[in-house]
């Protein structure tokens, strides 16, 4: 059980207020070493330039080099490990009992935004060792990581009724992004500052010609993540036209800054009062309150680590298939092509997404044709030297695992006991100690936790890592959202209460699209789901 849901059930009896909310995230942000960290991946050993250079990914735990290869030592064949990720023959896939496909892909579209591994369709300018992340929720995915990409991606117009909007285009009478390519596939010149989508270089032309013009190279990967993006590009849109009427004096510029900041804020929010209070496995509600961060000593600038970039690689949730409409498609079918989202509509994709169920996180339930990303990040943990599954428990201030069976946990049911018995001989087998075990496996080794879709250790660090990096927002400080004046100067009143308003995705799906029925489902916790 992750500390953060032993001071929950402490608390569950009580009266809620702010002050045990406000304990609550202090508790789960202590959990571990705070920032900044004395490591990172710029070298194996501490640094002036490991210590200053963000380009690179912090580390919470030192290097840890391997003490050798092969079967039975920290580092078994990696095709061997990556095997462990794979369904058993003849098996469908564990299904999770809480959350919907919305679920992974609101955690998709967020950790898109700054866990940024600098990947690229040219192998000779990967390195798996670096970032291209700003470290900040910042909306990169919407604005683009850099100026010179927000401006391309602004409209830019001094004409009442245009100031501070986002570019956009509109097909069957609702708002997209504008298209990336021109009509022969190639990407129009005003667009060539962007990020290239990854996986250009094997999209069909049919998949080119769905593909938008964003802020993020991954936003286009699945229709999921692109219908994220589009929901915030209309709601940007939608707010700068209440602030421009609001402040017809305002130019462009100031309309679309205000707009970002209360774009930003809201994001944040649902991040904690939606998607945290998802993965969280009690009913407290958590909120999204800044003044924990505000006379906290983890208030520290973010640096995202590779610890936190490998634990988010939830592949695991992914869904061999997936159904659509009347339609069930292959997983696979969907990458890179926006058509079922163009075909659908807003409303209609996020009741779809609503509609299905998650996969189960865990080993031995991965969807086909995601292995070949669970080999990645299994060779990116290894190219990085990260420390073992135990050495993190420990870290964590949870207890390590004493032998492979405490691993993966047991099941009052025959068949789920016969399966778990049986992967802790395949680890054994592999690994020999289980302090040989690699962070990366051990994290998906464990079972998921009751009335959670994590399992613990993922779960725990999660829980550290978002609200330290959340609730630190410069626009969440309290100079900023603190000072009542300053408060007001940044968001407006009209602004401030679109935020008030806002605690999930349908809300603001509600305001952005047409055709959502007041009855239709939308939601990461399934609606059948019941707590145990």
């Amino acid at each position: 059980m992750s500390l953060l849901s032993i001071v929950v059930k402490a608390l569950d009896a009580l009266d809620l207020d702010d002050d045990v909310n406000r304990l609550v995230i202090d508790r789960a942000v202590k959990v571990a070493r705070n920032r900044p960290h004395p490591f990172s991946t710029r070298h194996d050993y501490i640094s002036w330039s490991g210590l200053t250079d963000r380009s690179y990914n912090a580390r919470l735990l030192p290097a840890k080099p391997a003490s050798g290869e092969g079967v039975g030592t920290s580092r078994p064949p990696i095709d061997q490990v990556a095997a462990l990720f794979a369904r058993l023959p003849g098996q469908n896939q564990r299904l999770c009992p809480k959350s919907t496909m919305l679920f992974p892909a609101f955690a998709q579209y967020l950790t898109d935004g700054f866990i940024r591994t600098q990947l690229s369709n040219d192998p000779a300018l990967e390195d798996r060792r670096r970032t291209t992340s700003n470290h900040e929720i910042d909306m990169s995915p919407l604005y683009g990581r850099t100026e010179a990409q927000t401006d391309v991606l602004r409209l830019k117009s001094s004409a009442p009724g245009r100031r501070g909007r986002l570019k956009s285009q509109m097909l069957g009478g609702e708002e997209f992004s504008p298209f990336l390519c021109d009509g022969a596939g190639a990407i129009l010149p005003d667009y060539a500052v962007l990020d290239e989508p990854l996986g250009l270089k094997n999209a069909s032309a049919a998949q080119r010609a769905t593909l938008f013009a964003v802020g993020g190279d991954r936003v286009n990967a699945v229709p999921q993540t692109t219908m994220m993006n589009t929901l915030w590009l209309r709601e940007h849109n939608r707010l700068a036209g209440i602030l421009e009427q609001n402040h017809p004096d305002w130019d462009d510029e100031r309309v679309f800054q205000t707009a970002r900041n209360i774009i930003i804020v809201m994001f944040i929010k649902i991040v904690v009062e939606e998607y945290i209070n998802h993965i969280n496995t009690t009913s407290f509600p958590l909120q999204a309150d800044p003044r924990a961060a505000w006379k906290a000593d983890w208030n520290r600038p973010n640096w995202m680590t590779v610890e936190f970039s490998l634990l988010y690689r939830w592949h695991g949730l992914v869904m061999e298939n997936i159904s659509w409409g009347e339609r069930a498609h292959p997983g696979n079918s969907v990458l890179l092509n926006n058509r079922l989202l163009l075909d659908t509509g807003l409303a209609g994709s996020f009741v779809n997404v609503s509609a299905n169920r998650a996969a189960m996180l865990g080993l031995e339930n991965a969807a086909s044709f995601m292995m070949f990303a669970e080999r990645g990040a299994i060779a990116q943990a290894r190219l990085n030297n990260v420390a073992s599954y135990n050495d993190y428990r420990i870290a964590m201030g949870l207890e390590p695992a004493r032998n492979f069976a405490a691993i993966v946990g047991s099941s009052d049911r025959p068949e789920e006991q016969a399966r778990l018995t049986a992967l802790a001989r395949r680890l054994q087998a592999l690994y020999g100690d289980v302090n040989n075990v690699e962070f990366y496996v051990g994290l998906f080794a464990e079972r998921v936790e009751k009335n959670g879709p994590l399992p613990e250790l993922v779960s725990s660090m999660v829980a550290m890592d978002a609200f330290s990096q959340a609730l630190t927002n410069p626009l969440l400080s309290q100079h900023v959202w603190g000072n009542p004046a300053n408060k007001k100067l940044a968001f407006t009143e009209a602004g401030i209460k679109a935020i008030e308003q806002t605690r999930t995705l349908r809300d603001v799906l509600a305001r952005n699209a047409p055709g959502l029925a007041k009855d239709a489902f939308v939601g990461m916790t399934r609606r059948e789901w019941k707590r145990r």
